[in-house]
């Protein structure tokens, strides 16, 4: 669809009619004992990219990065004190450029924040993408105490995607829904991923 930026990942692109529109916000909930992150590091390869790291030291993102084997970019990378979070990333967010992607890989401590601070946060992010035409994807992980205000980034955001990670006896799987799309068109199908090297449709069998 005209107007739209790609992802750079292939399969995401052709379910979502050739990719997001310029200011989406994506929630990107997933399990922390997963393959969530290949994502990420595929998203870099589209265009200029600011990446946040919460958790993780920036020389330990740039290592995983440059090591993979998927198509990737050359993300900047920023880690943030976990004392202020919220004024960090602000201060960070607010020199992005025009067309750029930001990922903040995990919203986890931003999220444990007071809720009315980080409302507000929220709001001035998307203000930020829509004003630069960029678009943000905000890593969510999954776990029995998950921060009280993941529910507000799940509201906020444009789009959530999930990603599933199912453990059989001979084979892993995972499959990514969107629950959530603001913009139509959300493909309503379970898409079945294989994610090892790079991220890729399973066609291995048909969905169950």
């Amino acid at each position: 669809m005209e107007g739209r930026l790609h992802t750079g990942i292939d399969v995401l692109d052709r379910k979502l009619d050739g990719g997001l529109p310029p200011g989406c916000v994506v929630a990107y909930t997933a399990a922390p004992a997963s393959q969530s992150e290949l994502l990420l590091y595929e998203l870099t390869a589209a265009r200029g990219t600011l990446y946040i790291s919460t958790e993780r030291s920036d020389q330990s993102i740039r290592h995983a990065v440059d090591s993979s084997m998927a198509r990737v970019g050359t993300p900047t990378v920023r880690r943030i004190d976990s004392q202020n979070p919220l004024e960090e990333a602000t201060r960070l967010i607010g020199a992005l450029p025009e067309g750029a992607n930001l990922i903040v890989d995990p919203m986890d401590p931003l999220e444990r924040t007071d809720r009315e601070a980080y409302v507000d946060f929220l709001n001035a992010l998307k203000d930020r993408m829509l004003e630069t035409r960029s678009i943000a994807i905000l890593h969510c992980l999954k776990a029995d105490d998950q921060p009280a205000n993941r529910s507000t980034t799940e509201h906020v955001a444009d789009a959530v995607f999930n990603l599933q990670t199912r453990v059989g006896a001979t084979e892993l799987e995972n499959f990514l829904t969107i629950p959530k799309y603001r913009h139509g068109g959300a493909p309503t199908e379970t898409i079945k991923l294989q994610l090892s090297e790079r991220v890729e449709i399973d066609t291995s069998r048909d969905i169950a």
